[in-house]
């Protein structure tokens, strides 16, 4: 192992702690050997592939992780088998860098709970038309132990949070690298929306005489209608459309407009959800497209939010349930009454968070407060006192001050952009971590 700058310390540790693993197997090998009169004969049940800072890897591990190994490759016509001896190795080596990403999660805490694991292996099995049942069989069928199998998908959903959680430190965005990066083609086309549309077509005939294109483009005016008159768009498209789509309810996906034909993009982005438009004229016909759903900067950026303030009493030990309500009560009558709702909030609320500030919660969007906070807030207009209600924390009594849409729309975007090119780098830069943890790691390997 070559040692690096301030390591020695760390070098000596791992030697002890090998020192020790190596007493412990003697001392096992010897207890086995002295028993052999007893037991009549020996049996190796299992033995160290190499030991690894302060674990060890067993040579079960290693058969079994192997044997995942030549169950994929069996699974692939076009897959060649390397040689045993190589696929030993690159498993071992795999299993070294694993146990040391495993121990460095199990000193910062990671853990993964049985929900969280049975969650991703439902995906997993969906991911393959398979239920978790089906899944299952669909392991154990190819030889591979379905107990082992979820252990491995919790060790990998383990390891992914720490990888991610090391990246995060070790990758840097600029600002000037996202400007530039927004400022290009590809930044452009990255963070542009997305749209997901609907579409109907009506053919034109080859060399169609202008009957028959005004017949068809009746047909549209007539489809429209209905269409405006509420029918289903799904329905008639499977009904009426030459789409290639048209099976699928004219269901074209999500795309970005640089995906959409150009006819559809131009008109897509000032559509709001649930219109329909056309008849929109092509070589090929006469189209109708709906709008099904949009996501992106400019969909998701425009957030609704509210500005409130309230005052809050709580029963106690002091007061009760009953005498809590009787005084907000009393307190918002004297709100109704002129008394200013900022100096009473300061003076009986019993929201610290906001009290100092007469009640004032500040501006947020809507989903931040529990339910019924959050229906009060609904229901109220500006200025308007609302009724006192009750929720977990205790009595309440609110006054929206006033409702606006945030753009946030440019967030959003830079968001997007930086998510891109921190997952451009992650790649490179986890290669160079793993094999900088490898290099500094003490391994021991015996077989």
């Amino acid at each position: 192992m070559k040692e690096m700058p301030g390591q020695r310390q760390q070098f000596n540790f791992n030697q002890t702690m090998a020192d020790i693993m190596r007493s412990i197997t003697a001392i096992l090998f010897l207890t086995l050997f002295l028993s052999l009169p007893a037991l009549g004969s020996f049996v190796l049940l299992d033995r160290i592939a190499a030991i690894v800072d302060e674990d060890v890897i067993m040579q079960s591990e290693v058969d079994a992780r192997i044997q995942q190994v030549l169950a994929q490759l069996a699974a692939d016509p076009a897959a060649e088998m390397p040689p045993e001896d190589l696929i030993r190795d690159q498993v071992l080596e795999r299993l070294i860098v694993e146990d040391l990403q495993m121990q460095m999660g199990e000193r910062a805490g990671v853990r993964v709970s049985d929900d969280q694991l049975n969650a991703a292996l439902q995906r997993i099995a969906a991911q393959n038309n398979l239920s978790l049942i089906q899944f299952r069989a669909a392991i154990e069928q190819d030889g591979i132990s379905y107990a082992s199998m979820r252990e491995q998908i919790r060790k990998e959903m383990i390891i992914s949070q720490v990888q991610q959680g090391v990246m995060n430190s070790r990758i840097e965005i600029s600002d000037q690298e996202l400007k530039n990066f927004l400022a290009s083609e590809v930044g452009e086309t990255i963070t542009a929306d997305e749209y997901r549309l609907a579409h109907i077509l009506l053919a034109i005939p080859d060399q169609a005489t202008p009957e028959q294109v005004h017949d068809v483009k009746s047909r549209a005016d007539t489809l429209l209608g209905r269409l405006d008159r509420g029918e289903n768009f799904q329905s008639i498209a499977i009904a009426e459309s030459s789409g290639q789509d048209a099976t699928n309810g004219g269901d074209l996906g999500w795309r970005k407009p640089v995906q959409l034909p150009t006819m559809f993009a131009d008109v897509a982005q000032d559509m709001i959800i649930g219109e329909v438009r056309g008849p929109i004229r092509s070589g090929s016909g006469f189209h109708l497209i709906k709008l099904m759903e949009k996501r992106g900067a400019a969909a998701e950026g425009q957030v609704p939010q509210t500005r409130v303030r309230h005052v809050l009493i709580k029963p106690s030990e002091i007061r009760t349930d009953l005498e809590a309500r009787e005084l907000a009560e009393s307190l918002r009558e004297e709100v109704i009454g002129g008394r200013d709702f900022d100096e009473l909030a300061k003076l009986y609320s019993e929201d610290p968070g906001s009290a100092l500030s007469g009640g004032d919660l500040g501006w947020e969007r809507a989903g931040v407060y529990v339910d019924t906070f959050e229906q009060h807030i609904a229901n109220s207009a500006i200025d308007e006192i609302s009724p006192v209600f009750k929720t977990e924390h205790g009595y309440h009594f609110l006054q929206v001050r006033g409702r606006r849409i945030e753009d946030f729309s440019e967030t959003f975007r830079r968001s997007q952009a930086e998510n891109y090119l921190r997952n451009q780098k992650f790649d490179e830069e986890l290669e160079n971590w793993l094999r900088e943890i490898r290099e500094e790691a003490f391994v021991d390997i015996r077989l």
